[in-house]
């Protein structure tokens, strides 16, 4: 079992910056992408950015251009670089891991960001 552990939320002012994280708890064989999801108020789980084990980026045409994705080199560790955020960004935002090979999905249990106008 793998367990995702976020950081980095919490209450910005409109235009601010937040770097959020997540680091699984152990290391994956095989190839896995990464990601970001959200949830807004009354909404449903929706796709934020992911990055694949090449380093690729997709992005939800909402945040491109403010967010921006990453993860580091041989580690289960990716970050989400927030800027300009806006107030309609206040979400709960999630990790997430899947295995390429199996295509076994796994969630953090989400980090609070509070973007105030």
């Amino acid at each position: 079992q793998v367990q995702l552990v976020e950081s980095g939320g919490g209450l910005v002012q409109s235009g601010g910056s937040l770097r959020l994280s997540c680091q699984a708890s152990r290391n994956i064989l095989g190839l896995f992408n990464m990601g970001w999801f959200r949830q807004r108020p009354g909404g449903q789980r929706e796709l934020a950015a992911t990055i694949a084990e090449d380093g690729t980026t997709n992005y939800a045409d909402s945040v491109k251009g403010r967010f921006t994705i990453s993860r580091e080199t041989g580690k289960t560790t990716v970050h989400l670089q927030m800027s300009s955020l806006k107030p309609e960004d206040t979400a709960v935002y999630y990790c997430s891991l899947v295995v390429v090979n199996d295509g076994e999905y796994y969630w953090g249990p989400g980090t609070q960001v509070t973007v105030s106008s």
